[in-house]
């Protein structure tokens, strides 16, 4: 009953706009999230010294209903972070840390590359957490309109944490949504897969490597990763390609794609491994590179649900472990767009009849479908990938940083 009243109070406080929340508001809705926690078996040591001193912090409604001005191309995403530097840093703690890290690949499966590509992208290897308070940042989003009944959860994982003695409520430091320590955890993640691998009686993600790399590894077994299996590999495409089939939803059989005609990047025939199946990725349309992805890119993408982040993983993964460059590098001058020309780009396609979803200024698979089909009935390779060309066909200006 309890927690039924606690949800009621919080669907009420919904209706508040969330940056006009006063302090009585918040107060309010705080006293409900102190009774969802009494029920959930949370100490009332942690609730009264803890969860009674949250504060509302304007800054994380801030950027939690800040859209990005500008879709970053891949060119942009995948340069900023796939970086010499962190090449270079990522080797070089790979074979500082190499007994660490053969120890965990050993137990898990997951090859230390991946690991510590993971770290190099969430935490720049460490170097910076973030520094808001988790328990401030998760009440104030769980007495927000938006998300409501998720950070509440996000909330009361957080307390459990602090109640286990991993960590003190003033330590608890991360970023503006909740992810913490070297790897990122949310604190859902963080009760379920983090690892007391130094044994000292804490799972601790902020100053024990150990328990950090062990507890990324633990996850990645956890929601899927194949031992023995790579995320995928840059391929070399036939000339007059039909890029219809690429798309992460048509996965193909391996030797069906070398049936198409696709080569390694170097040029060699693809290896056949029976059952084996992958999708076919190119992130910036026929003149970048194109990429067969297999079920641990699935399983990165569990990690953050985006195939930039993704492709960025693998490549990174690969790098550290002595790969080269890719064969064939994103073009340069890939257009940077703003979220109002991509509306605009939508809109147009619905009105001459090629679907592309709500014109909501976000260029997922429909928006992509939509494009492909109007480039090959105009002619144009169907690739799928937002242009200048595409955009000056349709008469569509360009708004860029």
């Amino acid at each position: 009953m309890r927690v039924q009243k606690t949800l009621l109070l919080l669907a009420l406080l919904a209706s508040t706009p969330a940056m006009a929340m006063d302090d009585a508001a918040f107060a309010s809705c705080v006293k409900g999230l102190q009774q969802t926690a009494r029920a959930e078996g949370i100490s009332a040591a942690v609730i009264d010294n803890n969860l009674a001193a949250v504060r509302w912090v304007e800054r994380v409604i801030e950027l939690d209903r800040r859209q990005p001005e500008f879709t970053d191309s891949f060119t942009g995403y995948f340069n900023r972070r796939v970086t010499d530097q962190r090449i270079a840093q990522g080797r070089a703690l790979l074979a500082e840390h190499r007994a660490l890290f053969d120890s965990v690949a050993a137990e898990y499966g997951v090859p230390a590359q991946y690991l510590v590509a993971f770290w190099g992208l969430e935490t720049n290897f460490g170097s910076y957490f973030g520094k808001m308070p988790i328990l401030d940042s998760l009440a104030t989003l769980a007495c927000d309109q938006r998300r409501s009944q998720y950070f509440t959860g996000e909330l009361m994982a957080a307390l459990r944490i602090i109640d286990e003695g991993s960590i003190t409520a003033e330590r608890m430091q991360g970023s503006w949504a909740g992810a913490m320590g070297h790897v990122q955890f949310m604190p859902h993640v963080f009760l379920r897969y983090a690892v007391d691998a130094d044994g000292d009686g804490r799972r601790d993600l902020w100053n024990s490597l150990p328990d950090a790399m062990h507890s990324a590894a633990n996850f990645l077994r956890g929601i899927g990763w194949q031992r023995g299996s790579r995320w995928g590999r840059e391929v070399r495409l036939p000339d007059n390609f039909d890029y219809l089939a690429a798309g992460l939803t048509q996965r193909r059989p391996l030797a069906e794609w070398r049936r198409l005609g696709l080569l390694t990047a170097d040029g060699r025939p693809l290896p056949v491994v029976d059952d084996m199946r992958a999708a076919l990725l190119v992130p910036s349309g026929h003149q970048g590179p194109a990429f067969l992805v297999y079920d641990n890119f699935d399983v990165i993408m569990r990690w953050n649900r985006s195939e930039f982040y993704a492709l960025s993983v693998g490549h990174l993964a690969d790098r550290i472990n002595g790969a080269g460059k890719l064969r064939q590098s994103p073009p340069a001058n890939a257009v940077r767009l703003n979220r109002d020309t991509v509306m605009q780009l939508q809109q147009a396609l619905n009105q001459q009849g090629f679907e592309a979803g709500e014109a909501d200024g976000i260029p997922g698979p429909s928006t992509r479908s939509a494009i492909s089909r109007w480039q090959q009935k105009n002619g144009l390779i169907a690739d799928g990938f937002i242009s200048r060309e595409l955009l000056d066909a349709l008469d569509i200006s360009i708004a860029e940083l």
